[in-house]
């Protein structure tokens, strides 16, 4: 299936539910085994941009990073984590492919650090292998197993940031839930924070379902206490001292939803209507988690930067919005802009 057949799949099975529920460890220590994590390999892509291969303990296999370096690397510097969406950045649906995001970070003295895959699996520690998925523990992965490793490979200052679209929004805050005070920003895009309740679940399973996989397998049935446990909404409180930025479309269309939008998946009318409609209703729906989890944070004292804006769930959004939390990540970064 190519991305952009996934991308569509994707919308047009988030739309069903919506339509449906509407109206009807020490970190440098490596998983369960006596090996660590380490890099296996590097291949340099040019100047600025490396391959790195991984080794997971926790998932038994090897993982890419895709690194761009700072312009001078002679100094520690900070790291920023970019996650890409439901394709794990192993399709054309990628930050690189589809924004010139890593282009305004190439300007910043960073490391800038992106799994390559992940597909359809929230980023977390699943419960059980699953069929089609195979085996998922990207939480350890991201949170214990990679970050010494790449401090170490990349000799940085030991600050760190993390970022998220879609799918990655909701894996974002729960990363810097699960492992307070290792993200010193965390910016989550046209996600959903609230993930067991009735709506978010659906909202979860269909993302898993598109990618072949069964939720079962990641936090059990619905009524399990992993659902609970791994909800951002409901674990709020341990975001506290975290730099945050939250941003959303309306589902109304905005700037980039026209014909000529260089940020269309499919370029033309067909691509066009599938954005405004189907993107138009999944960002509705991120629209309510987002003011949901504003909510949360409200009563719970804990600041945070929102963005609440017209448009679809889409990647124009999604860049124009990582621009705007730039100055939210920096602050975690110990950057001034």
């Amino acid at each position: 299936m190519s991305s952009k057949q996934w991308t569509v799949l994707t919308r047009l099975s988030i739309l069903a539910v919506l339509v449906s529920v509407v109206f009807g460890a020490t970190a440098a220590v490596a998983g369960a085994g006596p090996e660590r994590a380490r890099v296996v390999d590097a291949v340099r892509v040019d100047e600025r941009n490396i391959r790195y291969r991984v080794y997971s303990p926790a998932m038994d296999r090897v993982i890419g990073i895709d690194v761009l370096r700072p312009v001078d690397a002679s100094t520690p510097r900070p790291t920023l984590y970019l996650l890409n969406g439901g394709g794990g950045g192993e399709d054309d649906a990628t930050w690189r492919k589809q924004t010139d995001v890593l282009d305004f970070l190439a300007t910043r003295e960073i490391n800038v650090v992106q799994p390559v895959g992940g597909r359809s699996s929230y980023y977390t520690d699943w419960r059980a292998t699953d069929p089609a998925l195979g085996v998922n523990k990207w939480r350890t992965f991201l949170t214990v197993e990679l970050p010494p490793v790449m401090d170490a490979a990349l000799r940085t200052d030991g600050r760190k940031a993390i970022s998220g679209m879609s799918m990655s929004a909701t894996s974002v805050l729960q990363l810097a839930i699960a492992a307070p005070g290792l993200f010193g920003s965390v910016a989550a895009y046209s996600g959903c924070a609230r993930i067991s309740d009735e709506t978010g679940m659906r909202m979860v399973r269909t993302v898993v379902k598109v990618g072949g996989g069964n939720t079962d397998n990641m936090y059990g049935p619905p009524g399990d206490p992993m659902w609970i446990a791994n909800d951002p909404y409901v674990n709020a409180d341990r975001l506290r001292g975290t730099n945050l930025y939250l941003s959303t479309g309306s589902g109304v269309p905005g700037p980039h939803d026209v014909a000529d939008s260089p940020f269309l998946m499919t370029p033309g009318s067909e691509g066009l209507a599938n954005q405004v409609i189907v993107g138009g209703a999944i960002e509705v729906a991120t629209d309510q988690c987002t003011r949901a989890m504003r909510e949360r944070l409200d009563e719970l004292g804990i600041a945070a930067t929102y963005d609440f804006l017209d448009g679809t769930h889409s990647w124009g959004y999604f860049r124009d919005s990582f621009l705007r939390s730039w100055p939210v990540l920096a602050r975690g970064l110990g950057l001034t802009g």
